[in-house]
C-alpha cells in the first residue's frame, strides 16, 4: 500500500471511530435518543448516516415490515440434487436487497427435499406451497410429496425476530388442496385432501396459535360441504371473518365465511363472491380484503358496508398475478410466473407501484409481510421435535 493509501485509510478509519463516538441527537442520552429515533420511518433513518443506520437495524428498533418470499429454481430443469426444491428469501425494503433466510435444518422431520412442484399429470400447473403469516410467523403448511401425498405432517415454523426454525404440533388431518389462513394470529385449515380424498378430511377444519407455548391443533366448526377441496386457496381475515372460495380466478365458485368469534359458517355475501376474481389477502394487523382480477389486472379493496369491490388500481403487469400479501399500507403481488413482485401502495391516490425482481435464479412461489429478519446467529428450536 502507498503512503497515500495508507494516509486516505487511516482518515477514512479515523472519520469511522469520530462518528461511533459521537451521540445518536447531541444533548441528549442515547437510551433517550433511541426513543424519539424510534417514532421517526425508517427509510428516512437510513438515508441519514451511518450511526443512525445500525440504530435501525438494532434489537433497540422497532421491527419494519419486509418481504418473505418461498423462491424455486427458475430453470426448467428444477433443483439439483443437493438442494431442496424451495428456499426462503427476505426483502429489505431499505437496503432493495434479497438474503437468503438460514436452512431449516431439522432432520429427519424436515420434509423439503420430498416436495414436488410439477408432475406430468399436471403440465399445465405447478403444485402449491400453501403458507401464511401468523402472530409474527412464517408457517409453511402444506404442499405435495413425490408420491402426491400430503408433504408436511406438521407444520414448518420460522420466526424473523429470532431467526429461528421449528416444527409444530402434528396436525390432526395432513393435508393438501385446502384452504390456509390466519387470524388474530392463529392458524386455521380447513377442506382438502389427505392420502386420499376423504369426506370427513374434505369437512373439517382444524386451528393452532403459533404463539402459545404447547399449543396443538383443536378442531373448530366443520366447513357444509366437500367442495372446498378442490384448489389450494386463501382464507383472508377481515372485521372477525375468514373468507375462502372453492376455486381460484374467474370460474364459478362457491364461498365461505367463518365467524372467528361464534365458531361458525355462513354463506359468502353475493357482491363478495361475485368479485372474488383472482388471488386474494388482507393485512395481519386489519383492514379490508383485497383480491387482484387476474385478467384485468386489476387491484380492488372489499367494502362490507354496501358489499362492493373497489378498484384501488390497474395495470398490465398485475395481469395473471399468481399471489399477493398485503401489510403497511403495501399489496404485494406475485406475477409474470414468479419472476416479479408489483408492490402497490394502497394508501396513495392513485396508487403508486414498483416492482421488485426474483432473487437471481430463482422464482417467486409465494410471498408474505412480516416484521424484519434480526442479525445475529440463527437458532433451531428442537423443542417441538419430540412433541
Amino acid at each position: 500500500m502507498t503512503d497515500a493509501a495508507c494516509k486516505r485509510h487511516k482518515l477514512s478509519s479515523s472519520s469511522v471511530v469520530q462518528e461511533e463516538e459521537q451521540p445518536l441527537l447531541p444533548g441528549l442520552p442515547d437510551h433517550l435518543a433511541h426513543r424519539c429515533l424510534s417514532r421517526l420511518p425508517p427509510q428516512l433513518l437510513f438515508a441519514v448516516c451511518r450511526q443512525w443506520r445500525r440504530l435501525v437495524y438494532s434489537p433497540w428498533f422497532p421491527p419494519f415490515l419486509s418481504l418473505y418470499a418461498v423462491v424455486c429454481p427458475s430453470d426448467d430443469g428444477g433443483a439439483s440434487a443437493d438442494e431442496d426444491p424451495i428456499g426462503f428469501y427476505t426483502f429489505d425494503p431499505l437496503s432493495a436487497k434479497w438474503s437468503p433466510l438460514p436452512s431449516p435444518s431439522l432432520p429427519p422431520h424436515t420434509p423439503l427435499r420430498s416436495l414436488l412442484l410439477r408432475h406430468p399429470s399436471f403440465i399445465a400447473r405447478s403444485l402449491p406451497v400453501q403458507c401464511v403469516a401468523a402472530g409474527g410467523h412464517l408457517v409453511v403448511l402444506a404442499a405435495t410429496n413425490h408420491r402426491l401425498l400430503p408433504a408436511f405432517p406438521r407444520p414448518l415454523v420460522f420466526h424473523p425476530t429470532s431467526r429461528s426454525w421449528r416444527l409444530g404440533p402434528p396436525l390432526r388431518a395432513p393435508r393438501r388442496w385446502c384452504a390456509a389462513g390466519s387470524a388474530g394470529g392463529v392458524v386455521y385449515l380447513a377442506s382438502g385432501v389427505g392420502t386420499g380424498y376423504n369426506t370427513e378430511v374434505a369437512r373439517s377444519a382444524e386451528r393452532w396459535d403459533p404463539s402459545a407455548p404447547g399449543a396443538v391443533w383443536d378442531r373448530v366448526a366443520p366447513v357444509r360441504n366437500g367442495r372446498f377441496s378442490r384448489e389450494a386457496v386463501e382464507a383472508v381475515a377481515s372485521e372477525g371473518k375468514l373468507c375462502t372460495v372453492n376455486v381460484r380466478g374467474r370460474a364459478a365458485k362457491e364461498g365461505a365465511v367463518y365467524d372467528v368469534r361464534s365458531d361458525r359458517w355462513e354463506e359468502m355475501p353475493a357482491g363478495m363472491l361475485e368479485g372474488w376474481t383472482g388471488p386474494a389477502a388482507a393485512a395481519e394487523e386489519g383492514g379490508p380484503i383485497y383480491v387482484v382480477d387476474e385478467e384485468r389486472g386489476a387491484l380492488k379493496a372489499y367494502d362490507w358496508g354496501p358489499d362492493r369491490w373497489v378498484v384501488l388500481a390497474e395495470s398490465e403487469r398485475l395481469i395473471r398475478a399468481a399471489q399477493v400479501a398485503a401489510g403497511g399500507g403495501r399489496a404485494c403481488v406475485v406475477c409474470d410466473g414468479g419472476v416479479a413482485v408489483v408492490v402497490v401502495d394502497v394508501k396513495s391516490r392513485p396508487a403508486r407501484m414498483w416492482t421488485v425482481e426474483a432473487p437471481r435464479g430463482k422464482r417467486v412461489v409465494a410471498v408474505h409481510v412480516l416484521p424484519r429478519m434480526c442479525h445475529g446467529a440463527v437458532t433451531v428450536d428442537r423443542s417441538a421435535e419430540t412433541a
